[in-house]
């Protein structure tokens, strides 16, 4: 395509829209509407997102953080991105400063900064904000990737780079702790920690997903539902040779300094990147006399996909934004390993060139 010819002026999207219904706990709707393209800018590309993933709330604003695709169209008709496959940078506000934000740091879609997000057929971005996509992964995976990496290669720096490499300081022979392995970015930190030659261990709520975690290996797991399982870890541990951990990355929350401090080395370090387990994170005159230290965080550490030849793990792939719903009812219930993705099929020139915005489509409420 070039920079002009056959641009779409439509693209169909989720948009996030408040809820009228008295319910407790709210649900807002995700709402499938035809929304316009805006005209392309200079230094703008027109990604076409083939593959998408789901990240204060803003009503009007497209859902989904994570994508990839094929830049289709360009301001600049000779501009080397265009049929490119690429995936999108999911975050503003972070470029060059290893410790924080330059800026105001926001995550893409769904959000009151910027009304951009994934779950459309089209999205109109300035082209510094996508990456080349490494040879050895398709879209679906590569939609896998963004959101992700931010917060897993972060946990890791201080651990590789960034959560795990830039605040864990994750180096080979390192003893790593993963707490709640299935999701995304826990998954991605495995990896990476694996990759760097790291002795993983996790704990999940499932048997299977810690078998699983083993099979992209990590060396063994534990319950989180057994009110011991700090013990069995350490017990774990001295199996396989070990006294201690070296690095935490959790996406819990709560007492997890206090149930890891036993295993924990002393200058050990505990990772923080979610709160699923509680809104704050217990640390006690005990851990500071340790020297162990709490740290939070989520740059686009993008070489390490391509150098450790990464491929993110994908637990479902839906077909079209219609299956929105599907995709919020697994991730409610625990089901996936991974990430759950959506594949939008290529439309069709007459389709995609058309100036009508179209009815609204579908609702589907997203606990958001």
């Amino acid at each position: 395509m070039s920079a002009t010819a056959q641009i779409p002026k439509a693209t169909r999207a989720l948009v996030l829209r408040k809820s009228t219904r008295a319910t407790k706990p709210v649900y807002h709707d995700a709402v499938l509407e035809q929304l316009p393209i805006p005209e392309l800018k200079p230094g703008q590309v027109l990604h076409w997102i083939r593959k998408g993933l789901y990240p204060g709330i803003g009503f009007g604003s497209v859902l989904g953080g994570d994508g990839a695709g094929q830049v289709v169209a360009s301001a600049d008709e000779n501009d080397a991105l265009l049929q490119k496959r690429v995936f999108l940078v999911p975050m503003r506000g972070w470029e060059r400063d290893p410790d924080a934000p330059e800026s105001h740091f926001y995550i893409l879609g769904g959000g009151k900064t910027s009304p951009l997000g994934t779950f459309t057929q089209y999205v109109v971005v300035e082209r510094d904000q996508v990456i080349p996509t490494p040879e050895h992964l398709d879209d679906v995976h590569a939609a896998a990737w963004p959101i992700g990496a931010v917060t897993a290669v972060g946990a890791m720096w201080h651990c590789i780079d960034r959560a795990t490499m830039v605040n864990g300081h994750v180096k080979a022979g390192d003893n790593v702790l993963i707490t709640g392995i299935g999701g995304g970015v826990a998954l991605i930190a495995l990896q990476l920690c694996v990759a760097r030659g790291a002795n993983v261990y996790v704990t999940s709520g499932s048997q299977d997903k810690i078998r699983k975690a083993v099979e992209l290996g990590a060396i063994g797991g534990v319950s989180y539902k057994a009110d011991d399982w700090p013990a069995q870890l350490a017990a774990l541990l001295k199996k396989n040779g070990a006294s201690s951990l070296s690095v935490v990355v959790d996406a819990g929350g709560g007492d997890i300094m206090g149930k890891t401090s036993g295993v924990l080395k002393a200058g050990g370090r505990v990772v923080v990147f979610g709160m699923h387990a509680a809104p704050k994170v217990t640390m006690t005159m005990r851990e500071v006399l340790k020297n162990q230290k709490l740290l939070a965080g989520p740059a686009r550490r993008d070489r390490l996909l391509a150098r450790h030849r990464i491929v993110p793990v994908v637990s479902d792939v839906l077909d079209e934004l219609e299956s929105a719903a599907r995709g919020f009812a697994i991730l409610e219930r625990g089901e996936h390993f991974g990430k759950v993705v959506i594949r939008i099929a290529p439309v069709a020139p007459a389709a995609a060139a058309s100036d009508s915005p179209g009815p609204t489509a579908k609702v589907f409420p997203a606990k958001l």
